[in-house]
């Protein structure tokens, strides 16, 4: 069934989405961002139990039978759960951890036996997945390279203002912490961007060749992005590091990106991007 096909490929969309909110929500404390997070999240729980109906309605018997259901119907409960916890209890931590795991589910659920859907679907299902991963990864490079722009303008704004000329550029520019908190703010949504993208994208390979390179520089020099941005938001968020070493961190971790983008594509076994 198409529609259901359609389905699932939202139901994995949304619940990326969601996963990024509440992680910029965990970082940040934003309210509003915390309550899109969780209508996208009751929007991704309705519609797995809309794909349960339907695969019931198929097959005529209750959809637990395969280890591909199986698997769904566990992160559907996870989601249960973690939507239970959050309007409960409020810890945001678990909310944030227990969908990443859901989520990895629902994906990983592609990898094991499926029972009643049929080959041709499986493959619609890991060709449709690797345009997600690609897409993902595509908005995280760009959302990290929005970060480096005001980084470099931070850089900037301070050399003007340590040589103490006067320049009427720069207050065009912006002040140092408001250029410094932007570029914090655009690593944080960058990085479950592309960890969710990352986890899409192993998968993928796994399905792909039946094995993951896990020495190919173009798997290393991702994982480095996602160390060295994280790095980052450690000192920023958790040893309130700041200024002039923090700014320069952030631009290191765009140039180990860049490796990654153009570099490590042309030493890959099997990304010609």
């Amino acid at each position: 069934m198409a529609g259901v096909n359609i389905l699932y490929i939202l139901i994995v969309l949304l619940y990326c989405l969601s996963v990024a909110l509440y992680f910029i929500d965990y970082i940040h404390k934003n309210q509003k961002v915390k309550k899109m997070a969780f209508w996208l999240l009751s929007i991704v729980w309705v519609m797995q139990i809309l794909f349960m109906i339907l695969r019931y309605i198929e097959f005529e018997r209750l959809p637990i039978m395969t280890s591909f259901e199986a698997m769904f119907v566990y992160a559907w409960m996870i989601v249960t759960v973690s939507m239970v916890v959050n309007v409960m209890f409020r810890t945001d931590f678990l909310v944030f951890f227990l969908n990443l795991v859901g989520f990895t589910v629902v994906v990983i659920g592609l990898l094991v036996p499926a029972g009643d859907i049929s080959p041709e679907l499986r493959e619609l299902f890991v060709f449709e997945m690797l345009m997600i991963h690609v897409g993902i990864l595509l908005v995280a490079y760009a959302v990290f390279t929005v970060s480096s722009v005001f980084s470099l303008l931070y850089l900037i704004q301070h050399q003007m203002l340590k040589s103490r000329k006067p320049n009427s550029r720069i207050s065009r520019l912006g002040n140092l912490p408001m250029l410094e908190r932007n570029s914090f703010f655009a690593a944080v949504t960058g990085i479950p961007l592309m960890l969710i993208g990352l986890i899409l994208g192993v998968i993928w390979t796994y399905i792909s060749f039946d094995t993951i390179p896990w020495l190919d520089p173009k798997i290393v020099t991702s994982f480095m992005v996602v160390g060295s941005y994280g790095l980052y938001v450690f000192y920023y968020q958790f040893r309130k590091e700041r200024g002039y070493r923090m700014v320069r961190l952030n631009l290191v971790s765009f140039l180990i990106l860049l490796v990654n983008y153009f570099l490590s594509s042309s030493f890959s076994s099997f990304h010609i991007w």
